[in-house]
This record gives structure tokens, sequence and C-alpha cells, in this order.
């Protein structure tokens, strides 16, 4: 691959869906252009089914992980306000992506319509792209035009008090942990981590692996035959019997 700043390898990434990400991240350990970042099954690196895209028309997003956490107001602690959130998202390689962790009781914690439409411009306005949270939001439609992407766990009108209990720590949302500075990438499937470090060996493996599976893909649907089949997942995957 030609050099590219960490920039041009964003804006690539971004052409490519989620699963295609998790694919050389982790998913195939044995596959050659698997980079085995992580266990796949072990570690917390990918988003589970408790979140969805709020819009998914608006394709794929990656960028730089800030974190933050969110809760109750706690009487003893009250250092912390969201514009400490915008002075992290402003200090942040850019673009961002802020990983919204919510810990409220579990009485309270489908009800909390947390960012709505001014937060979100302000965020905005700092260079993030979209916000990952483990609770719901709100002003879903006020958001829509701002072409700003949420993944949460759903959407809820109102809220109460609430308080930043911490910025710019390790975070764990919807069963993936994410530490500030990695890379996230998310679509309409959810969304995946990995290390800033490794943008362009991702990058790199899974426009191969695309490569690999778009001649798959097309052999497999001018098969005519279930040995025409077999022999085209010849060595996949897919083709491994248990032993």
């Amino acid at each position: 691959m030609a050099e590219m700043t960490e920039e041009q390898m964003l804006s690539e990434l971004k052409k490519i869906d989620t699963p295609s990400i998790t694919n050389v991240v982790a998913t195939y350990p044995k596959n050659p252009l698997c980079l085995g970042l992580y266990n796949p099954w072990t570690e917390n690196w990918y988003t589970d089914q408790s979140v969805r895209c709020m819009y998914p028309e608006l394709g794929r997003t990656v960028g730089y992980a800030v974190t933050c956490v969110y809760g109750l107001p706690d009487p003893n602690f009250s250092r912390l306000s969201f514009l400490d959130v915008i002075d992290a998202l402003a200090a942040s390689k850019k673009p961002t992506i802020l990983i919204l962790q919510q810990k409220f009781p579990p009485e309270l914690e489908g009800k909390v319509g947390l960012a709505g439409g001014i937060m979100t411009s302000a965020m905005k306005a700092a260079g993030c792209l979209g916000v990952i949270s483990n609770g719901p939001s709100r002003d879903i439609d006020e958001i829509r035009p701002m072409k700003f992407q949420y993944v949460l766990s759903g959407i809820t009108p109102g809220h109460g008090d609430m308080a930043v209990h911490a910025v710019n720590v390790p975070v764990s949302v919807a069963g993936m942990d994410v530490s500030p500075g990695e890379i996230v990438h998310m679509d309409e499937n959810g969304a995946c981590k990995f290390p800033a470090d490794k943008i362009e060996a991702v990058l790199t493996n899974v426009k191969k692996l695309l490569k690999e599976e778009d001649i798959k893909i097309s052999a497999l649907q001018k098969a005519k035959s279930a040995a025409q089949i077999k022999k085209i997942l010849s060595g996949h995957a897919y083709a491994k019997k248990n032993k």
C-alpha cells in the first residue's frame, strides 16, 4: 500500500463494513489475513445485540475513542461536567467517537434520554462523529439532519438530574471494552475496536480479504450444484469439520 496519512487510512476504512473489519481484527484467527488482536470469544472487542444503530442511512463511521461515564449526581463528587467531555473531544485526534457508559440504577437505566439536540450539536462542533452508549437517548428526529451517528440501547423522551462521573477512562459498553485513543468502527451491524497503531495493518488486510471474498461470492452466485459449491468453499472455515 502506498504511504498514507492516518486521516487517509481512516477515510478508506470508512468505505468498509464493520463485519469485514472484525474478520481481520480477530474473528478468523486461523486465516493468515486475520491479525488475531484478541481472542474472539473471551475478549470484549465488539458490541452485542443490546444496542442498535439509529441512523443506518449514514453508513460507516470510524474515529478515535473518547470515553465518559454518566450516572446519578453524587453529593460527594461534583468535579466534572459535560464541558469536560467537550474538552476531551477537542483535545483528541480527529475524528472522534464518544463511548458513553451509563451507570444508572436498574429501575432508571431504560428511561435516561441522555444526549439530546444541544449536547449533540456541541459534540459535533468539537469534532465528534457519533456516540455509542449502553443506554437510551432522545431527540432522534432533531438529531437526524445533523448526520451524527448514534448506536444505543433505544430511545426515551425524558430524564432527571444526572452527572459526569469520569472522562477518558476505560469503559465497557454493550459488551465492548474501550480505552481512550483506540479506533472504533461502526455501522448498522454494531461496532468494534482495535489499537490505533494497527490502522495500516487492518486496512491492508481487510482490502486483501475483501478481494478474496468477492471472488468466492461471485463464483457461488454462479454455482449450479452442491459439487461446485463444495469446490469453491474447499479450504474455507465453512468446510472444516470439528475434530
